[in-house]
Parts: structure tokens; sequence; C-alpha cells
């Protein structure tokens, strides 16, 4: 296979956002390396994509919580001769419950996944972007990271608070290589993260208009990363929300914060 044929990495690729960001890139032309735990969804997902868009896709199954993950799945790559323009580190889940109701064990893989994965992901696959003087990293990341951390979540808000400022960090850093990064801030949208989480009954309680569908959440972020922006927020709504919470005082900020989360999180242990 070309060493030179570009594809685009997409971690959690199998469902929600990360399978948009698939059929976003493919219905673009690009060439895809999916990767996730699940493989059947992801063969599922690769055969849609090839007959569709006719285009390459490779598949990897991959458990980025592991230690060594993200050595793994970039030897594999580089075996199969495959190199990366594109990256969308999309892969991540939330924790429900207080901070001291799980073992660390818990803790410690979501900050695997969540903020060291990417991380190192983007350490491992931009010098071959700045070689060639081209790449695009996404990082999804949260409007929670633009607003205080909230109860019953405990380590969310965080992480996705370090995406963004690694994103800009990478922005500054390598925009003169040719290296676009953005760090993507959708809201609530709709996809597996509230079933995995156990809110889907509290979070379906809110309004239609406070949501968003993946597909164009995915969209969004293509455009905003081709353009060079840093940090996207999709959604008028949710640029509003993010502007108000950055005007007002850190103390009733955090009230107002602790005020929700304590509504929502009534059926959260502590």
């Amino acid at each position: 296979m070309n060493a030179q044929t570009a594809y685009a990495l997409i971690t959690g690729a199998s469902a929600g956002i990360g399978a948009a960001f698939a059929r976003e890139l493919a219905s673009r032309g690009h060439d895809l390396v999916l990767t996730a735990r699940r493989e059947d969804r992801l063969r599922n997902l690769a055969d849609d994509l090839r007959n569709a868009h006719g285009i390459r896709v490779e598949i990897i199954a991959c458990d980025l919580a592991h230690e060594h993950a993200v050595s793994e799945l970039c030897t594999e790559i580089a075996r199969r001769g495959l190199h990366i323009d594109y990256l969308v580190n999309n892969a991540g889940y939330g924790v429900p419950g207080y901070f001291l109701s799980q073992p660390w064990s818990v803790h410690a893989d979501f900050i695997q996944v969540l903020m060291r994965a990417p991380t190192e992901l983007c350490h491992r696959l931009m010098p071959a972007m700045r070689e060639h003087g081209h790449g695009r990293i996404i990082n999804v990341a949260s409007l929670a990271g633009h607003v205080p951390g909230s109860a019953g979540q405990s380590l969310y808000a965080g992480a996705k608070a370090y995406l963004i400022k690694l994103s800009q960090t990478l922005h500054l850093e390598y925009r003169g290589d040719g290296i676009h990064t953005c760090a993507l801030c959708p809201g609530f949208t709709y996809s597996e993260f509230h079933d995995v989480t156990g809110s889907r009954q509290m979070m379906s309680k809110l309004p239609r208009w406070m949501w968003m569908d993946a597909a164009t959440v995915a969209r969004q972020g293509v455009d905003a990363v081709e353009r060079g922006e840093a940090v996207y927020i999709n959604g008028r709504i949710n640029r509003l929300i993010k502007t108000l919470f950055k005007l007002m005082p850190d103390r009733l900020a955090l009230w107002l914060i602790g005020r929700e989360s304590g509504a929502i999180r009534k059926q959260t242990p502590d």
C-alpha cells in the first residue's frame, strides 16, 4: 500500500459523533481509519461508507483505556503503510457519580481515554503531518469545558477544559507548519452518551431547542478546522451560554452550576 496515501483517523468511531465524523469526512472524499472497541459496529459502518462513497476504510479495534493502546494503534497504522493527515480525537464518555463513589481505577481509565490518549495521538502523529506540511486535528471537547464543573461528573469538565487549552496551544505552535488544530465544543447532542451514563431519562426532559444532532456537530467541526479556528462552540444557544458564564462573577457562575447540577443529579450516588 502506498505509504503516502493520506487517511483520517477517527477514535470512538463506532457510534454517535464519531460515526457522524466518519460519514462527514467520507462524503468529502477522505479515506478513513476507524477505531473503537466494538469491531462489529466498525465493520458495518466501514461497509456502508465504502458502498456509499467509494472510499478506502481501514478498521482497527482498540480500547484506549489500556496504557499502551495508542502505541499499539500507531504501530498497526505504520505496519499497514498508512499516513494520517487528519485526526479526530472523539473517544470519550462520562462517569456518573460523585468523586469518591467510584474506585480510582475508573477515574484512571477516564483520564487515559479523555486526556492521555488524545494527547499521545497528537504527539505521535503530528511529526508526519509537519513533514508533509499539512494536518488537521479536531479534539472533541464540550461546552462543559467553558463553564464551572458540576457535581456528579467529577472529572468531565476538567478533561474537556484540558482539551480546549491543548488545542489552543497546538494551534499557535504549529499553524505555521500547515497543521490546523481545533477544539470542538458541542452542547447536548443526540447520541449514546446519555444512555451510557444512565442519564437518558433525565436529559430527555430538557427542551428540544437545546439539542443538536451529531451530523450537524460533525459538519460544523470539519468546517471550523478547515477555517483555522482554534475553538468552535456548536450552536448559537451554546455560544450564548458560554458568553454569559464568562461575563458573570465566578461565585455566581459556580452557584448557578451547583443549583442546576443538584437538580439533575438527585439520582446520582455520592
